[in-house]
């Protein structure tokens, strides 16, 4: 393994970082929404398709046929999962979860 190698290696977990802050950041936002809006499910699945969309083609184009890519992309995407969730921990897992039993109510 080159010097080459390492540093696209690094560059696709930099990449894996950013598309993690992208899906759970977007993730967050649309949870945080779900309460205020009147059509839930809508919201949800829109929000889901373009998520996955984005990190779909985003991974593929990375990856460009090595797979050491593609695994270097998905551990940073993974770490940026880990750094939310400790970030924006359980107390803030908990007010969403109020929100949406208040919401509840409303059906």
């Amino acid at each position: 393994m080159n010097l080459n190698t390492v540093f696209i290696l690094i560059l696709m977990f930099g990449a894996g970082l950013a598309l993690g802050a992208f899906y759970f950041i977007g993730l967050w936002q649309t949870l945080r929404r779900v309460a205020q809006t009147e059509n839930r499910m809508r919201l949800l699945a829109i929000s889901f398709v373009v998520r996955l969309a984005v990190i779909l083609t985003a991974f593929f184009f990375l990856m460009d046929s090595h797979w050491e890519r593609l695994a270097a992309a998905m551990a940073g995407f993974v770490v940026m999962r880990k750094i939310l969730v400790y970030y924006l921990g359980p107390q803030k897992t908990a007010q969403v979860g109020t929100l949406t039993e208040n919401a509840a109510g409303r059906y």
